[in-house]
C-alpha cells in the first residue's frame, strides 16, 4: 500500500494500542499529540477496554450481528475478535481505511469492511449488510458508534440516532460515546482537533440519546462502565454507554 501523506485518527489510535497498521506520518502525529496532551496511550486502551465490555455484554444477550460505524482498523480487541460467535461489518468513510481494513480481514467469513456512513445508512452496501449482519430490521443487532459524536453537530447526531433505532429491530443494542471538556484545559491539544470538534457534558448528551434506552449504568466515563475490578485510572476523556430498543 503507497504509504498516505495524510495521518489518519484510526491509524494513530492503532499507534497508540502497540499495533502494527500505522505509518511514520501516523506515529509522528500522535507524538505530536501526546506532547500537546499527554496519556493518549492509556485513554486510548481503555476505550477499546470498554468497547470489549460493551460488545461482550451485547454478544451476552443472545445478540450474533454487529453494524460498526467509524470503524477504524479491525484489530487488537476490535469487535470480530470480542464476539468471536458473531459476524460483523466493519464500515468507516475513509478509503485508506478500508482498503487497509479489508486487507486485514481478507479470508474472514465472519467480518468484512466495507463504505459507510453513518449519518445517511443508505450508503452501507446492503449485499454487505446482509451478508455480515443477516436479518437487518428484522432480528437483534449490536450498533457500534464510538469515536463519532464529537464531530457531528447536536441536531445531526440526534437525527442519526434517531435514523438507526428506526432502523433496528427491537431488542437492538447502540454501543456509544462522546468526547468529555477534558480537552478545554489543553487548547494546544484542542486545536489540533479542528473546528468541528464537540466536546459534551453527559447533561447534554443523554437528550441526544432520543428514543434509545440507556442500561442501569447510565451515561459515565467509559473506564466506569461495568469494569472488571478497579476502573482504570486514567482522565475521563470519553464517556459512554450501551443503550437499547426496548421489545414491549
Amino acid at each position: 500500500m503507497v504509504e498516505p501523506e495524510q495521518p489518519s485518527t484510526a491509524r494513530m489510535i492503532d499507534f497508540w494500542l502497540g499495533g502494527e497498521h500505522h505509518f511514520p506520518v501516523d506515529a509522528a502525529a500522535a507524538r505530536a499529540f501526546e506532547e500537546a496532551y499527554g496519556p493518549c496511550a492509556a485513554i486510548f486502551r481503555d476505550l477499546r477496554d470498554f468497547l470489549g465490555r460493551a460488545v461482550g455484554a451485547v454478544a451476552e444477550a443472545g445478540v450474533d450481528g454487529f453494524l460498526v460505524f467509524g470503524a477504524g482498523l479491525p484489530t487488537q480487541g476490535n469487535v470480530h475478535e470480542v464476539a468471536t460467535a458473531a459476524t460483523v461489518l466493519y464500515t468507516d468513510v475513509d478509503p485508506v481505511t478500508i482498503r487497509l481494513g479489508q486487507r486485514i480481514l481478507a479470508g474472514s467469513d465472519r467480518a468484512g469492511y466495507g463504505y459507510g456512513d453513518a449519518t445517511d445508512i443508505g450508503t452501507v452496501d446492503p449485499a454487505q449488510l446482509h451478508r455480515f449482519v443477516p436479518g437487518w430490521g428484522r432480528r437483534p443487532v449490536g450498533v457500534v458508534f464510538l469515536g463519532l459524536a464529537a464531530f457531528l453537530d447536536d441536531e445531526t447526531l440526534a437525527r442519526t440516532l434517531d435514523e438507526l433505532y428506526d432502523a433496528v429491530a427491537p431488542g437492538s443494542f447502540l454501543a456509544f460515546d462522546f468526547d468529555s471538556e477534558e480537552l478545554a484545559g489543553y487548547p494546544q491539544a484542542l486545536a489540533m482537533m479542528g473546528p468541528q470538534f464537540r466536546m459534551r457534558t453527559p447533561a447534554s448528551f443523554a437528550p441526544l440519546l432520543g428514543r434509545w434506552v440507556p442500561t442501569a449504568e447510565g451515561v459515565v466515563p467509559v473506564a466506569r462502565w461495568r469494569p472488571r475490578g478497579e476502573p482504570a485510572a486514567v482522565p475521563d476523556a470519553f464517556h459512554g454507554g450501551l443503550a437499547g430498543k426496548p421489545t414491549d
